[in-house]
């Protein structure tokens, strides 16, 4: 969910001040755009993805019936459109996803309903489980970085078939280049 200010701004990141020290909270959420103890007040909410993406409709917030004294995420505020919005776009990204073989998606929902249940029941074998998947999904990440590269894959087709931005698949891609 994104917000914009009266002004049309997309605002940064409110600080909040939780006294001195070298760590000073952030958020990004919604609902901390409610004008409250200096932070900027939100006009309007959008659609909005880590990817870049934002939506085009806006929502506008009626701060003449809204209350002034609590904070957006216990007021009724009707979330609907944004996160329709949302749930669109992301959509149309895993569409364009590359598909998993029905196999593999098998595999992955047995491995972590054992793993959950390894969690409660038996938590050194499920780490000591993850450790060896670990170690699998690192070389097995780096043979198709790898690949790609010698099949001159370009960025953006890798980053449609992973369902992502750009940005976000050349740091997927360098993590299994540079562990």
């Amino acid at each position: 969910m994104g917000v914009l200010l009266a002004n049309g701004v997309e605002p940064g990141p409110v600080y909040f001040d939780v006294g001195s020290g070298p760590h000073v909270p952030s958020s990004r959420e919604w609902h901390a755009y409610d004008g409250r103890y200096g932070r900027p007040r939100a006009a309007v909410l959008r659609g909005s993805c880590s990817c870049g993406w934002r939506g085009a409709a806006e929502y506008p917030l009626d701060w003449t019936v809204l209350p002034h004294d609590k904070p957006l995420y216990e007021v009724d505020v009707d979330l609907s459109g944004p996160i329709g919005d949302y749930e669109a776009h992301v959509s149309v990204i895993r569409d364009a996803a590359v598909p998993l073989p029905a196999e593999l998606t098998g595999l992955l929902t047995d491995l972590v309903r054992v793993l959950d249940g390894l969690a409660v029941e038996e938590p050194l074998v499920a780490l000591k489980a993850l450790a060896d998947v670990r170690y699998v999904i690192a070389r097995t990440g780096q043979d198709a970085v790898h690949e790609l590269a010698a099949q001159d894959v370009p960025l953006d087709e890798v980053a449609t078939a992973l369902g992502t931005s750009e940005a976000a698949a050349r740091i997927y891609l360098n993590d299994y280049l540079h562990p």
